[in-house]
């Protein structure tokens, strides 16, 4: 692990200042996307950003921003390479980007992954679900899916996908009222 310099860090805080195209109430920084700043030699640094998936199309939007937010900030040379390896996860989410998207009526997706290696079992990939399976399932969803409204856990799924791919449509039956929920990943 390379220890960034002071002035590496500074570059690394403008680009995550970056609003994020789709969710503009998270920045770059907060969503997790973007990985590190390199300073390459006087006046040019590197940028490694991370899709929230393969495809995504918002990464072109992300890749301009940021260089336009670092040559605002004095920088003459800026270069965004898109990285994939560790993949984006919705666990890279900060505590306060989670926070933003209750506060903007986005159910926040739920911690998925505990530190460390991820277990992985192989099974039929299109079969009915057995008890394992059932119970694989209900590990790895740890808690429901909170009303962003009302905060309760009483909701329901109305569509696996909202205004973007990586939202699903939730209504909440305590409220009443639909909610879009960032899906895990």
């Amino acid at each position: 692990m390379v220890t960034p310099t002071a002035l590496e860090a500074e570059l690394l805080e403008v680009a995550g200042s970056v609003p994020d195209p789709e969710l503009p109430v998270l920045t770059l920084q907060e969503l997790g996307v973007v990985r590190s700043v390199r300073l390459r030699h006087e006046n040019a640094v590197e940028v490694e950003l991370t899709p929230t998936y393969t495809g995504c199309p918002a990464i072109e939007a992300m890749s301009l921003d940021i260089e336009r937010a670092l040559r605002e900030h004095g920088v003459r040379e800026v270069t965004v390479r898109t990285v994939l390896t560790p993949a984006w996860s919705t666990d890279d989410i900060s505590a306060e980007g989670r926070r933003k998207l209750r506060e903007f009526g986005i159910a926040p997706p739920r911690t998925v992954r505990a530190p460390g290696p991820v277990p992985l079992a192989l099974g039929p990939t299109r079969s009915g679900h057995s008890a394992a399976d059932a119970h694989a399932t209900a590990a790895a969803v740890p808690e429901p899916v909170r009303c962003p409204l009302c905060g309760s856990a009483d909701t329901e799924l109305l569509s696996r996908f909202s205004s973007t791919a990586c939202k699903a449509l939730r209504r909440c039956l305590a409220c009443r009222e639909p909610f879009d929920h960032f899906k895990e990943l």
